[in-house]
């Protein structure tokens, strides 16, 4: 019950947001109401009488509504009507079935003692039976000769499922029913008398006595609109049968509590909540204070290429003015919701943490996975970005996708090694590292991202099993490792190369073309490549042959150390470390990096 009892606090914090209309935020629902799509605006006098009707926009068609628990989820052929504003099919009196309960439940509220005069203004025009001349007279629908609406559409919307919203001159806080928060009140209230015949039981996430809910709200997720966090309608199945008879005891959750809970939840994942693959990801604090998403990349000055100590110098204040805005004893909410079926809304991850763990999680994950990025300086790569490099397909424009059901997959595994700060899969590790090792099956652009990603995950995987920085972003000429050396060869070896290029040279060294090879067989690699490597070095300037033959014979004698059995062993993933560093260092001497680096 955690995450409910985060939800229903989060609604009474922000008890003052509920009902209310702005541009920047969706509406906090009142209890009892639900948001729906209208088409037709009907505007009347506060006596009921007809004023005028328009189709509404549809970047304008979101209204907040009255509803019973069962209008609320109604579905299929089951007549349950809203309250007040409903589909012309209820409202009309071209189904009277369904007109006849709208009339009686309508009048029902206006003539009760939480009345309201929009209420009464529209049970006095409801009963007129004008309603689809007033339309027609508008140009909203045609009629046929017996009165009945021809086929057509308002707004896209078929006439019969098009909903009407009211709007009453001269009644309440506003003219808009949708915006009235008197009329909220009043039908809270309402509803609440209706309940009260009910009788009481013990909520399970309040621990109060409360009306129990039976008919659970949907519509939390917009990526799921139609699964349900709560349910229990399964009475042939075995969702809760075999240990109880009846689903309230399995969990007795109070309808308020069940109401403030789906809305705040509602309301969080609207105003702040981020999609990848269909999962959907929020990250809150109950009482509002605003707080960094874990899943959203930090925003540092794009065009500063920090080095690897200003990198951590602007990360740490750029974390303490977040952690300024949170008090310490503060807590945040991380949550993660998917459907696996249209009908039932799972919670797929749940944290809570105070804020100042949570940042602390964030830096540390901050300040360990980061790698040099050519042109662009120290930088850590987005969550998002990862799983691309890693398990994505080159399309068209050289963008790299991955499929939905990998993407939300790995998002979560990522998002949770960031805030549980545990270690990296290996699995994510290796994708990288195999995609790094096969440059030539990436444009240029793609090649260079996915080697820098690769570098900052294996540096990150390799400190946190040895809980301290073993690998840094620092080159060490002399470092003692055998596949860190072989990747400074392989630097140099590609280097050789193009230095004899001339600027429109586009074709590939071979060190790259056979850098795949290289992985396997190092050493056996290496002969070829320097036997290759020959004609090349007779068009260097002297200095530049002595230079680099001088680097090659200090990294043969560094790989010679590691043992003759060793020597031609397949390469570990930490010679991409070797091979990124030096020849970022080889590149220093007064070039620009390569092009296929920005």
């Amino acid at each position: 019950m955690g995450l409910l009892q985060k939800a229903v606090e989060t609604y009474d914090a922000m008890s003052n947001w509920v009902g209310k209309t702005t541009e920047n935020r969706p509406t906090l629902l009142p209890i009892s109401h639900i948001t729906q799509k209208a088409q037709i605006e009907i505007t009347l006098d506060r006596n009921g009488d007809f004023v005028k009707a328009e189709a509404v926009p549809q970047e304008n068609a979101k209204t907040v509504i009255p509803a019973t628990e069962k209008s609320g989820g109604r579905a299929g052929k089951v007549i349950e009507p809203h309250p007040l504003s409903d589909q012309l099919d209820y409202i009309s009196g071209n189904n009277q079935e369904k007109f006849m309960e709208y009339v009686r439940r309508l009048g029902e509220w206006a003539d009760s003692r939480f009345s309201h005069p929009k209420v009464c203004a529209v049970y006095r025009y409801i009963q007129k039976g004008t309603i689809l001349e007033d339309l027609q007279a508008s140009g909203l629908m045609e009629l046929d000769s017996s009165g009945k609406w021809k086929k057509g559409k308002i707004s896209g919307t078929d006439y019969e499922k098009c909903l009407v919203r009211w709007r009453i001159l001269g009644t309440g806080e506003k003219d808009a029913a949708w915006e009235d928060l008197s009329l909220f009140r009043c039908y809270e209230a309402f509803y609440d008398s209706k309940l009260d015949a009910e009788g009481k039981q013990l909520c399970m996430i309040t621990g109060r006595d409360d009306y129990m809910g039976t008919n659970h709200p949907k519509g939390i997720t917009a990526a799921n609109y139609g699964a349900k966090l709560i349910s229990a309608n399964d009475q042939t199945g075995f969702t809760y049968r075999g240990r109880f008879t009846e689903p309230w005891q399995a969990a007795s959750v109070g309808y308020h509590a069940s109401q403030k809970a789906h809305n705040a939840l509602q309301w969080v994942i609207a105003d702040q909540g981020t999609v990848f693959g269909g999962r959907t990801f929020i990250c809150w604090n109950p009482k509002g204070y605003h707080i960094h998403q874990a899943f959203s990349l930090l925003s540092f000055n794009k065009e500063t290429k920090y080095s690897p100590t200003e990198y951590q110098s602007e990360l740490r204040k750029t974390l303490a003015g977040y952690r300024n805005e949170l008090p310490n004893q503060e807590g945040v909410v991380i949550a993660a919701f998917d459907a696996a079926t249209t009908g039932r809304l799972s919670l797929t991850y749940y944290n809570e943490l105070q804020g100042s763990d949570y940042y602390d999680r964030i830096q540390k994950w901050y300040e360990t996975c980061a790698w040099e990025n050519g042109p662009y300086g120290v930088q850590s790569p987005p969550l998002r970005k990862i799983v691309e490099r890693a398990f994505g397909t080159e399309r068209s424009k050289g963008l790299l996708e991955v499929d939905d059901r990998i993407l939300k997959e790995q998002m979560q595994r990522l998002i949770a090694c960031e805030i549980d700060s545990s270690r990296i899969p290996y699995d994510i590790v290796k994708a990288l590292v195999q995609r790094a090792s096969t440059p030539l099956a990436y444009s240029n652009s793609n090649r260079a991202a996915i080697l820098s990603t690769a570098c900052a995950l294996v540096r990150k995987y390799y400190n946190d099993r040895a809980d301290k920085e073993v690998w840094s972003m620092a080159f060490e000429a002399d470092r003692k490792d055998r596949d860190y050396q072989y990747g400074c060869l392989l630097a140099v070896m590609e280097k050789v190369e193009r230095d004899t290029y001339d600027r429109e040279e586009t074709r590939e060294p071979n060190a790259i073309r056979m850098q795949a090879v290289f992985c396997q067989k190092p050493l056996h690699t290496a002969k070829i490549l320097n036997e290759r490597l020959e004609p090349y070095f007779s068009r260097l300037k002297p200095q530049q042959r002595v230079f680099y033959k001088k680097r090659i014979g200090e990294i043969m004698e560094c790989i010679s150390e590691c043992g003759a059995e060793r020597m031609n062993a397949p390469l570990g993933d930490t010679y991409l470390l070797g091979y990124y560093l030096q020849r970022q260092n080889l590149y220093k001497s007064g070039k620009s990096e390569e092009r296929e680096e920005k």
